[in-house]
C-alpha cells in the first residue's frame, strides 16, 4: 500500500511528499455530481455505498496518497437532539441557547445511532486495500457549538460568544457535553477502521490567542488525549490558526494543519521538529495557468526544506468551481517536485 501519508504523519523519511485536498470528494468533481443527483446531501451521507463511492473518487481521478471519509462534521449533532438540514449550509431548527437546551442532548452511541458511519468506513477499508489509508474526521468541539448554538454559519457567531462571556456555565455544560459525544464518535471510527483523525476546528481562529487558550483549549485537549490513538494519527486543523500555532499545539495533536495565512517554512521554525505539519496552498491558487501552480506548490515545498513530517494539502477545502484537471496536476506536481 502507498504508505507516504502515514508515515509523514509520524516524520518518517518519505520518497516523495504525500499529498490531499480537504473536501476532495465533493461538487467540483462531475463524476460526485453525478451520484449527487440522486439524492440530498444527507442522503449521500447516511448510504454506506454511495458514501464509500464518492470517497474512492478523487483517490482514482486525482492520485492522492489518502481517502477521506465523506460525511459532514455536523453528522453526529444531529443524534444529540437537533434536527439538521442543509438548505444548502447547515441550519439547524432548535439551536442551543439555554442550560434547559443543553440537559436535553443527549450522548449518541455511534454503533446504534451513526451505523451507517462506521459501514462506510469498513467498505473503504475493504475497497482501498492495497492503494491508500483512510482519514476519518470530525468537527472540534467549538465549531460543533458554534453551529449547535447559531443555527447555522454566522458572519459574526455573536450568540456563541455572548454564551462564552456571560453565561459559562451554560457554554461549559455543553462544551463538555460535545467533547464527550466527540470522543465516542471518533473512537470508533477508529474502532472501525479509520487509519488516521483529522480534527477540524474551522471557527477556532475567530477567537483572540487568549480567549482560544481559555474556552477551547483544555476541551479539544480532553478530546486528542482521548482517543485511542496508539497507531492512529491525530490531524489537528484550526483554520485562522497562525498567530497562536504554539497554543494550538499544547492540543496534542500528531500533525498541525496550516491554512495560507502563514508560511510554512516560518510554522515548521515555530513549532519545531518534532511536530509534523500540512498545508498550505491557497485553494484559489488552482483557478490559475499551470506554470503558476506549479510556482506556488514549488515555493511551498522550498519553505519545508526538506524536512520530514510534510503532508501537501490545500489550506483550507478546495473550491466547488475548480476544474478537476487543475486540481490533478497539483497533486502531479507536488510528487514530481519533491521525489527523492
Amino acid at each position: 500500500m502507498n504508505n507516504r501519508f502515514l508515515d509523514a504523519c509520524w516524520g518518517k523519511p518519505v520518497d516523495c511528499t504525500p499529498v490531499w485536498l480537504m473536501r476532495q470528494a465533493g461538487r467540483y468533481l462531475p463524476e460526485y455530481m453525478a451520484v449527487r443527483s440522486k439524492c440530498t446531501f444527507l442522503e449521500l451521507c447516511k448510504t454506506p455505498d454511495l458514501a464509500a463511492e464518492v470517497t474512492i473518487q478523487p483517490v482514482d481521478i486525482l492520485g492522492v496518497d489518502a481517502a477521506i471519509l465523506f460525511s459532514d462534521i455536523l453528522t453526529p449533532v444531529e443524534p444529540m437532539g437537533l434536527k439538521l438540514d442543509f438548505v444548502p449550509g447547515p441550519v439547524f431548527e432548535n439551536p442551543v441557547r439555554s442550560m434547559a437546551d443543553v440537559q436535553r442532548l443527549r450522548i449518541p452511541e455511534p454503533e446504534k445511532d451513526l451505523p451507517y458511519v462506521l459501514e462506510a468506513i469498513k467498505i473503504l477499508r475493504r475497497e482501498l486495500s492495497g492503494k491508500v489509508p483512510l482519514i476519518g474526521f470530525g468537527g472540534a468541539p467549538f465549531t460543533l457549538a458554534c453551529y449547535m448554538v447559531e443555527g447555522k454559519g454566522s458572519k459574526d457567531w455573536a450568540n456563541i460568544k455572548r454564551m462564552m462571556y456571560y453565561a459559562p456555565e451554560i457554554y461549559s455544560a455543553l462544551m463538555d457535553k460535545v467533547t464527550m459525544m466527540d470522543m465516542e464518535y471518533l473512537n470508533a471510527q477508529i474502532k472501525a477502521g479509520a487509519q488516521a483523525i483529522q480534527i477540524f476546528d474551522t471557527w477556532g481562529g475567530i477567537l483572540s490567542p487568549t480567549d482560544y487558550e481559555k474556552y477551547v483549549l483544555p476541551y479539544t485537549t480532553r478530546l486528542i488525549n482521548g482517543l485511542n490513538r496508539m497507531e492512529t494519527p491525530v490531524i489537528h486543523f484550526v483554520k485562522g490558526s497562525g498567530t497562536m500555532l504554539q497554543t494550538v499545539q499544547k492540543a496534542g495533536g500528531d500533525v498541525m494543519g496550516l491554512d495560507w495565512h502563514i508560511n510554512l517554512g516560518t510554522a515548521r521554525d515555530l513549532l519545531g521538529p518534532g511536530m509534523a505539519v500540512q498545508g498550505n496552498l491557497d485553494p484559489s491558487v488552482l483557478y490559475a495557468p499551470s506554470e503558476v501552480i506549479e510556482q506556488e506548490v514549488t515555493r511551498i515545498l522550498d519553505e519545508n526544506a526538506g524536512r520530514p513530517g510534510h503532508i501537501f494539502n490545500l489550506g483550507h477545502g478546495i473550491l466547488p468551481t475548480i476544474p478537476p484537471e487543475n486540481a490533478r496536476f497539483m497533486v502531479e506536481c507536488v510528487h514530481r517536485i519533491s521525489q527523492r
